[in-house]
């Protein structure tokens, strides 16, 4: 017989709320419940002044959904959907505002907070952009496997929650395993460690989650992993400027970001919110890649700028980034992508894959040329 929901909530009238007595299940915190197969997925709702507390009742619901006939692996997160309400919360919160005419993400008080950095991992990069369907994945995982072939060792993780790219790309099937406890081992390809939601579900389950699970799930494949020792972590962030870009920037340690566009004036736009955010939140830019910068007919050689060109570099001048290089709108990059095979690990010494070479080399240097920053206390008025 299929696990429902049912079955799930069943189970978690066995565990009580420390406070009241009552069931899990009956207190109305269980949201977002999703089953695939033998995967169980689901949110408990607390109050950000209760994280410390829930914490055992999460490990007691993961403990009583693993007993259940026909799981295989259960993924709990606490979500507070709200800050704390109570007058010492807000008084907090009130102390933690930057003066008057501090700057931006100030901090008041003393030195930024430096986040938990993750355990053998040396560097984190961020590869983003503004908008969707500009390539990010794409360069993420070309970017990747050029840092590798350069002598790094290097491991990827897709944040991507919504939209999962990074399976396809590297043309990986199955599930990850556990190592310990909560602790998953991460897929291997190319020479690189990967880790994705998209190993934990059926590629066509929509991800039907709030902001607060998707960071969690974010915060969990980045710190239960089993990803060893890696000279980088490159991770494959979702389009756009919220909550899993301020997550990531706030809670790891980020050696830098890289932003992905296209030439157009709209893509462009994006892009710029997009450097913006990271400057903001104290994150090196490490450069800014055109995608898409240009077209060269197969059958006649001739050039088209399909979506204008050098509008990216023109920008990175703009605001005073590097311009990282052009990768052009090419079917063999398309072709290898679709196919699981990246083109930089299936044809080193085209030059296409040179392109991404040369961007690779520049990140390099870039990450060689700073030390890693703290992550910043973000404070939103």
């Amino acid at each position: 017989m299929a696990l429902t929901q049912a079955d799930i909530l069943r189970a978690l009238d066995l565990v009580k709320l420390p406070a009241s007595g009552q069931s899990l299940s009956a207190s109305g915190r269980v949201a977002d419940i999703l089953i695939d197969g033998g995967k169980v997925i689901f949110a408990i709702g607390i109050d950000a002044t209760e994280a410390a507390a829930m914490e055992p009742v999460r490990k007691a619901a993961e403990s009583a959904v693993s007993g259940l006939p026909g799981v295989s692996q259960v993924l709990v997160g606490l979500t507070a959907d709200k800050a704390p309400s109570s007058a010492a919360a807000q008084a907090r919160q009130q102390a933690q505002r930057p003066a008057p005419g501090a700057g931006p993400g100030a901090t008041p008080g003393g030195p930024t907070p430096k986040a938990a950095g993750v355990p053998g991992v040396k560097q984190i990069i961020a590869v983003a952009s503004g908008k969707g369907g500009v390539g990010k994945s794409t360069t993420t995982a070309n970017l990747a496997v050029a840092l590798s072939v350069l002598g790094l060792k290097v491991g990827v993780l897709d944040a991507d929650i919504y939209g999962p790219s990074v399976p396809k790309i590297f043309g990986i099937t199955g599930k990850p395993r556990l190592v310990s406890g909560r602790t998953l081992a991460p897929m291997e390809a190319y020479g690189l460690k990967i880790m994705s939601i998209g190993f934990l579900i059926d590629e066509e389950t929509p991800m039907i989650w709030r902001g607060p699970m998707v960071i969690s799930a974010i915060t969990q494949m980045l710190r239960e992993v089993a990803w060893g020792e890696l000279d980088v972590l490159v991770v494959d962030m979702p389009p756009g400027t919220g909550d899993a870009q301020l997550t990531m920037a706030q809670q790891t340690p980020l050696a830098g970001a890289v932003i992905v566009s296209t030439p157009q004036d709209l893509a462009l736009l994006d892009a710029r919110r997009g450097v913006a955010m990271f400057k903001r939140v104290e994150v090196p830019i490490l450069g800014i890649v055109e995608n898409m910068s240009y077209f060269i007919c197969p059958e006649c050689g001739t050039r088209s700028d399909i979506f204008a060109h050098g509008g990216a570099r023109h920008e990175a001048q703009r605001l005073g980034v590097p311009f990282l290089g052009e990768v052009p709108l090419a079917m063999p990059i398309r072709e290898t992508s679709d196919s699981g095979r990246p083109i930089v690990a299936s044809d080193p010494d085209s030059a296409h894959a040179q392109a991404y070479l040369g961007i690779a080399r520049q990140v390099m240097a870039s990450m060689a040329g700073g030390a890693v920053r703290a992550a910043p206390r973000i404070v939103i008025e």
